[in-house]
């Protein structure tokens, strides 16, 4: 959502001092859902979902202090009803892992009279059990697992006690959703895997890793959009490429998506890298 500011009134509402900042994980929640300073919450759910100011125009609605399937799902699902109902004083609105950031016109709206709105929303259902978000799409993406291309198959499969051929079948059979963008532009976090991928990051960085990267750590998987150094295990390679800059819409995939890596060899991901858009990464309407 990205809104033009409406014109304001004659005269500013008197606006509230803002209460200490919620702060976001570097990850993409963490431990940065555990929102300091709430406006409101209504306790469902322990003290969640609550919603927090976050600095002078911006506010949190957090559904947990740690991933779960149905933080996530909540989070998606009330950005999705947000979106849908365009609520006064709200200009822009993304999600982390189980949160919902929302931008608003300090200038012209009272914070806390968006916070009040918001929270009519929030207990108009139980967001825990909302359906996901229409118009997501289904991901097929080809994807070399181990080699020099991703070196680090067998050790995270060792870690999650697994033979490396045991740990290739279960990521390319695994249907992950994209719980969230973030870190760099375009790239998804994915997950969860199951418990047994519980696995840490590297005591050390891998010094760099290429566009294309399929890492894995804490039951979830990462897509590199960029070459970065990382923390995350090394495990399968794909051509996909999930920042496209010039494009009217710059970012492939969407928090609510589905991603299949699906395994294919050395040749086949050699030759599709070549002649295949994206590497032949193909995707459906998820109906």
């Amino acid at each position: 959502m990205a809104r033009a500011a409406a014109a304001c009134r004659s005269g500013f509402p008197e606006i509230a001092p803002p209460v200490p900042d919620g702060r976001a994980g570097p990850s993409g929640d963490g431990d940065g859902a555990r929102t300091r300073g709430d406006v409101t919450g209504s306790g469902a759910h322990g003290d969640f979902p609550r919603i927090g100011r976050v600095g002078l125009d911006g506010l949190l609605v957090s559904f947990g202090d740690r991933l779960s399937e149905a933080g996530n799902r909540a989070a998606l699902a009330f950005r999705a009803a947000v979106e849908r109902e365009t609520p006064a004083g709200v200009e822009e609105s993304s999600t982390s892992l189980v949160s919902v950031f929302l931008r608003i016109d300090a200038l012209c709206t009272d914070p806390g009279a968006v916070a009040r709105a918001m929270q009519v929303l929030l207990d108009s259902r139980d967001w825990y059990a909302e359906p996901l978000p229409e118009g997501r799409r289904l991901w097929r993406i080809p994807t070399v697992y181990g080699s020099d291309l991703a070196p680090q198959l067998g050790e995270a499969a060792a870690e999650a006690g697994l033979t490396p051929e045991a740990a290739m079948a279960e990521l390319s059979r695994a249907r992950m959703r994209v719980q969230t963008i973030g870190f760099a532009p375009g790239q998804p976090y994915l997950g969860e895997l199951p418990a047994h991928w519980d696995i840490p990051r590297q005591q050390a960085l891998t010094d760099r890793v290429p566009v294309g990267a399929l890492v894995v750590a804490i039951r979830q998987l990462v897509l590199f959009s960029v070459s970065t150094p990382t923390g995350w295990r090394h495990v399968g390679q794909t051509a996909m490429r999930l920042f496209r800059p010039e494009a009217e819409v710059p970012f492939v995939l969407r928090p609510g998506d589905e991603v299949i890596f699906e395994a294919v060899g050395r040749e086949a991901w050699e030759r599709l890298r070549a002649e295949a858009s994206d590497g032949g990464a193909t995707s459906e309407a998820i109906r």
